[in-house]
């Protein structure tokens, strides 16, 4: 089925890169862009299986967003014991300015992007939630394009949900909660490492791509500086950090933030997607607590699985975590993209004993998993078929109702026998077909 398009994977990485599809990283203080590499042989999800994954993640993002709603308002989540208050606040991501601030429609998260790994008996099991700026819809988006023209028989003749329809709902879930105005899609600048992306989405749903010079707040209202007018902005889908986004309100030496923001975004007269603050809901230690939001929220049994989990921060678990430090992965709650993730097999003893003795000084800065054999998929490498490690970014969107995009990011190591997928630390990507029947 694949064949036509496995003899076009050169071409099409040629006109990926011709198209500015690289993804750009910081490293040891210079900027890079990379290629990011594509494989031509897709992940493919059966329609039975995409079904109980849709139901899947449209609860756990819903139950994250009451989560936030009250986190930031009422804290019953906390005073009924299910989170513990400390480890709550104490959460990098807590933003105590965003306290009482009950964002347009009382959204949250409007862009979630969830990742996820199929074990080797088929089971699907939730890695990590991202609700803060998830990435990459963009790159299956422009993928799939390049390969309907390498191969439209294919396309033709698979029975494929079609996930052309990303920019109409990612249009429709800005319209929802727009305060008035144009939408604009925020971007830092050419030099962040998802500026393709940027500029790809705001072409697709006719929104303004507009850097942070180009914005600024008059008597709480937010404006865009045209040519020939001031347009007022309604809704900002914002690919910049919390902490650079008000130098007001944040981080008062950021460069790249739009001074006042945050008091128009107060005020209701803006919509700011995904809403700041997020990062409380999408630590790697309230990972833990999810599967719990779904029974207190919803009064539902969670579809989705999380990865077995441990809590230094719980005695109990960290005399497990002690004792069986070689048998799990170890994370730091603050990193990111692939970084702070150590597999305790693959640590000397000496420096096992060092990253052990800082899981008992800062127990909430780690968590522990068990290590999960995910599945393999077939990928074209030099020249021949391997098996190589993958996960999957879904993407969820919460306006009027929340919604799955019936596509994805799926990712894989380039490496043999790595784990480690993160295009951060060079892995590829695939593009994610899932059948209609």
């Amino acid at each position: 089925m694949y064949k036509k398009l496995v003899g076009q994977t050169a071409k099409i990485n040629q006109q990926l890169a011709r198209y500015g599809v690289k993804f750009g990283i910081y490293k040891d203080g210079t900027f890079e862009e990379r290629l990011f590499p594509f494989d031509a042989i897709p992940r493919v999800i059966a329609a039975d299986t995409w079904k109980m994954l849709e139901r899947g993640l449209i609860q756990r993002v819903d139950a994250l967003n009451a989560y936030l709603r009250d986190l930031y308002h009422d804290q019953r989540i906390i005073r009924d014991g299910i989170v513990p208050e400390h480890f709550a606040y104490a959460s990098s991501g807590y933003l105590p300015q965003c306290e009482r601030i009950m964002p347009s429609k009382g959204i949250y998260s409007h862009i979630s992007g969830i990742d996820l790994v199929e074990g080797q008996d088929g089971t699907w099991y939730v890695l990590e939630d991202n609700l803060r700026i998830p990435s990459g819809a963009s790159y299956p988006l422009v993928a799939r394009t390049l390969c309907r023209r390498c191969d439209a028989d294919t396309f033709r003749t698979v029975p494929l949900v079609d996930n052309r329809t990303y920019a109409d709902l990612l249009k429709d879930t800005l319209d929802y909660v727009n305060c008035g105005g144009i939408n604009v899609v925020l971007t830092p600048g050419r030099y962040n490492a998802a500026y393709f992306e940027h500029s790809y989405l705001a072409e697709r749903i006719g929104a303004v791509l507009a850097e942070p010079g180009e914005l600024f707040v008059d008597e709480e209202v937010l404006y865009y500086r045209d040519a020939t007018k001031n347009a007022r902005v309604g809704a900002v889908y914002r690919r910049l950090s919390d902490e650079y986004l008000d130098p007001l309100c944040f981080l008062p030496e950021s460069l790249i933030g739009v001074p006042n923001l945050m008091s128009a975004y107060r005020a209701g007269n803006v919509a700011v997607v995904n809403a700041p603050g997020n990062g409380a809901a999408d630590d790697k230690g309230i990972y833990y607590f999810v599967p719990k939001m779904v029974e207190y929220y919803l009064n539902e049994e969670p579809i989705l699985q999380n990865a077995p989990t441990y809590l230094p921060y719980y005695e109990e678990d960290l005399a497990y975590v002690l004792e069986h430090a070689k048998e799990l992965v170890i994370k730091d709650v603050a990193e990111a993209g692939g970084y702070g993730v150590v597999f305790g097999c693959e640590l000397p003893d000496d420096r096992l004993d060092d990253l052990l003795a800082q899981v008992k000084a800062e127990p909430r800065r780690f968590i522990a998993q068990e290590v999960i054999d995910f599945q393999c998929l077939d990928t074209w490498a030099d020249g021949k078929l391997v098996p190589r490690k993958a996960d999957l970014r879904a993407f969820v969107l919460s306006g009027k109702k929340t919604v799955v995009w019936p596509s994805g990011l799926t990712r894989y190591a380039r490496e043999e026998g790595s784990s480690v997928v993160n295009s951060s630390q060079g892995g590829g990507f695939k593009d994610t077909w899932v059948l209609s029947r």
